[in-house]
């Protein structure tokens, strides 16, 4: 880090108090969940609940008080949903706590970490490469500063910053280090713009939030028109207003899926709840839809297969220089650059640092340069950095051993020497080789059993690195990525090259720049692929916020924490089994639930349209749909959108959804026809042809909801059962006040007991026709 110049010393404590009592502080950061009044809000304020209210007005100038007992139903589904999505904020809020960003800050002549809320004007920030800056301000001091600014200006190569020169908030350094003296903070910086968690928000790709939304949009369109129709064709076609008004609310009711909106915040927010007990941050619900629905899985080596962590194995002299000689250059430029990236580290536990030669000038390290110098009172540059990279051209016995530690999977630094300085930070001419450092990655040992999980789960896996690709080869192959030997060095390939043809052919990328990680991640997706990508540094940012899904270790740079999806706070690769695990669980589920809730609106929308061209009475009231609603569809939906469902997502959201709700739903209108041609041909009064509407329409949704089950547990078993039983009590103790003629009616029993029989078979006759009218494969 470069030191503090003579009178640097930052703020003192009573500047500091000064400023915040002027206000002059920083605000905090944009929280990623709602606040409890936005939750409160969302969940009550409602189309559908406002709709739920208007018929329960309609209903209550009736004087029929009972078919208000759906309200009972809507308050618990609201204030279910507004206790999970608030148990799953509080659950975020406080990973996100722990894990957010502190700055480093001078005061007093000390370096203080602070929250960021907790910066005044004119504090002096230090800033180290790979992290975000949060303030705009001036450059005090530097070595070697450099910034991406691709989040302000789209253009993504790295800027050069020197004393004295402004930078804005919402840059990324992505070389060196430096001082930052904050002009503009809160209110007036440009981080009050642009959110400091992603600066460029990411459509969502959740197909299940994209379907619901359309569903939800398409029926409030819908159910205003088809209940004035339905309304005004039975009042004017003779029935009393009370009559028309209960069936029209009926209709409008049953046409509602509003616990389907319901159960399905409440599966995202226990997912939500259930990763975070896993030390896994997740800042959106869609993202877990999205990873779970990933198959293709991008993985940077360093921080993901490897741990980050290196250690040198080997110094290696060339052209007579002596092995004392090659450690003090290595010595100085430790000393000199002061970077903290993985490299340097190793360098100093296997060096001791020179302190006799002083810096002139230094180049730090960058992931586009991929090597680092710095120039000293010797009149001599020094150059660290990969060999391919250093040097055009090397001997054959030098390559040969560059080859063969690459291949046994080392890291090769080259290390050379010039007589002149850099020129705008390009390499000086005539470099020399003094030798190379060979230097190992440590493999997380959980990464070949999460590989091996992804293999068996049919989620592609590709290596994207900056390293050497026989080297990441290597590697990918100790810990079982197929096809390992598939590599390519990204640094070879023409900038105009076809992708598609790469991404098809190889399995490693190696020396693969940032943009051009970027350009894979949207190849890949071009390709038909769900994308998901795994990063650690500055350098993985683009393809971090370009894939569907980005996920970032807790152990990584700000910068790719900020812009990424999830934060492994453990940074252990093996909790991504746990995030696509879950995913899985809650997008299955929510499919099987879907089914059930979406069934009552196919039947309700279609009677609705029926009976406007037919002059009878609605064959439901308010309160008959209640037990239907509840024990078909309520009570079953909770248990099954929490099962444990780990099956690979296959087919879209909507198909998968509407085979079984059609088929239940069109096969209730069908009896519902017929029972009405037997009451019109054996003049069957309403209250029988009612009854028998709720008893059929129950026997089919228990049938579809056997079927949605699958596979059946003995304690889904039971739960049916015991679903079946209360229904079919209801009509025996509980008839009067759900407006049911009794089960024992001899009428009636004539009429349900062979219509009862030919359920099942009907049902799977129906499955087979639904099939081939929605093409279901």
């Amino acid at each position: 880090m470069v030191e503090l110049k003579t009178g640097l010393k930052g703020l003192s404590m009573k500047e500091v108090k000064e400023k915040i009592a002027q206000g002059a502080n920083n605000q905090p950061q944009k929280p990623l969940t709602k606040s409890v009044g936005k939750i409160f809000f969302d969940n009550i304020c409602t189309l559908f609940n406002g709709i739920n209210l208007v018929m329960a007005g309609l209903i209550l100038t009736t004087g029929s008080y009972k078919n208000l007992l759906f309200l009972g139903v809507i308050f618990a589904n609201t204030s279910i949903g507004i206790y999970q999505e608030i148990r799953a904020k509080h659950s975020i809020d406080k990973l996100s706590l722990l894990n957010q960003a502190k700055v480093t800050v001078v005061r007093e002549g000390d370096f203080v970490d602070i929250e960021q809320e907790e910066l005044v004007t004119n504090d002096l920030v230090m800033i180290r490469r790979g992290e975000q800056i949060c303030v705009d301000g001036i450059v005090i001091a530097t070595n070697g500063f450099e910034v991406d600014e691709s989040q302000l200006t789209g253009e993504s190569d790295a800027i050069k910053k020197t004393v004295g020169d402004s930078i804005l908030s919402g840059s990324y350094v992505t070389g060196g280090n430096g001082y930052v003296e904050a002009l503009k903070i809160g209110q007036d910086s440009y981080v009050n713009q642009l959110s400091i968690e992603a600066k460029k928000e990411k459509n969502s790709t959740s197909e299940l939030m994209r379907t619901l939304n359309r569903l939800v949009k398409g029926l409030t369109f819908a159910i205003l028109p088809i209940g004035l129709l339905l309304f005004f064709s039975g009042y004017l076609g003779g029935l009393a207003i009370s009559k028309a008004i209960l069936g029209t609310t009926a209709a409008i009711i049953g046409m509602i899926p509003e616990g389907l909106i319901l159960i399905t915040s409440i599966a995202l927010a226990v997912g939500i709840v259930n990763l975070t007990k896993k030390k896994v941050l997740v800042k959106t619900m869609g993202s877990i839809e999205t990873l779970a629905r990933v198959d293709l899985l991008c993985l940077d080596k360093t921080g993901t297969l490897t741990n980050g962590e290196l250690t040198v194995s080997e110094f290696i002299v060339a052209n007579g220089v002596q092995l004392d000689q090659l450690k003090a250059v290595i010595g100085a430029l430790v000393k000199g650059l002061e970077d903290d990236n993985p490299t340097s580290m190793a360098l100093q536990k296997a060096v001791d640092k020179n302190e006799e030669w002083k810096l002139i000038e230094s180049v730090p390290f960058s992931s586009a340069r991929k090597w680092s110098g710095a120039t000293f009172d010797t009149n001599k540059t020094y150059v660290m950095g990969a060999p391919e990279y250093v040097f055009s051209t090397l001997s054959k016995v030098d390559q040969h051993s560059v080859n063969q530690a690459s291949e046994m999977g080392k890291r090769v630094l080259a290390i050379a020497s010039s007589s002149t300085g850099f020129v705008n930070h390009q390499l000086p001419e005539q470099l020399s080789l003094l030798g190379f450092v060979y230097m190992e990655d440590t493999i997380r040992a959980e990464a070949p059993a999460t590989l091996k999980y992804f293999n068996q789960q049919g989620v592609a896996i590709r290596i994207i690195s900056g390293d050497n690709p026989k080297t990441v080869a290597h590697i990918a192959e100790r810990v079982g990525v197929e096809d390992a030997k598939q590599a390519i060095d990204m640094s070879q390939v023409d900038k105009e090259a076809d992708l598609t043809e790469i991404i098809a052919k190889y399995r490693v990328f190696g020396r693969v720049s940032p943009t051009q990680k970027r350009e894979l991640i949207q190849a890949m997706q071009k390709a038909g692929h769900t994308v998901g990508m795994t990063g650690d540094g500055v350098n993985d940012i683009l393809a971090l916020k370009t894939a569907d899904c980005g996920i970032a270790m807790a152990e990584g740079s700000t910068a790719a924490k900020s812009v990424s999806d999830f934060v492994l706070l453990d940074s252990n690769f093996d909790s991504l089994v746990g995030v696509v695990m879950e995913g899985r669980r809650v997008v299955n589920n929510i499919q099987r639930v879907a089914s059930l809730y979406l069934t009552k609106t196919v039947y309700s929308a279609i009677l609705a349209v029926l009976f406007i061209f037919m002059n009878q009475a609605y064959p439901f009231q308010p309160i008959q749909l209640s037990p239907i609603n509840a024990l078909t569809v309520g009570i079953p939906s909770f248990f099954l959108a929490l099962r444990p469902n780990y099956a690979q997502i296959k087919g879209g959201f909507f198909k998968n959804v509407m085979k079984p709700a059609l088929t239940a739903g069109i096969l209730v209108v069908l009896y519902i026809c017929m029972i009405l041609v037997m009451g019109t041909i054996w003049h069957l009064d309403y209250s029988i042809t009612s009854t028998l509407s709720v008893l059929m329409t129950g026997m089919v949704c228990f049938t579809s909801l056997i079927y949605v089950a699958n596979p059946l547990s003995k304690k889904v078993i039971g739960l049916i059962s015991s679903l079946i039983i209360v229904f079919l009590l209801i009509f025996f103790f509980f008839g009067n006040f759900f407006s049911l003629v009794s089960i024992f009616n001899k009428e009636l029993l004539v009429f349900a007991v062979p219509l009862i029989v030919t359920v099942v078979p009907m049902y799977h006759l129906m499955v087979k026709l639904v099939r081939k009218l929605i093409d279901f494969k």
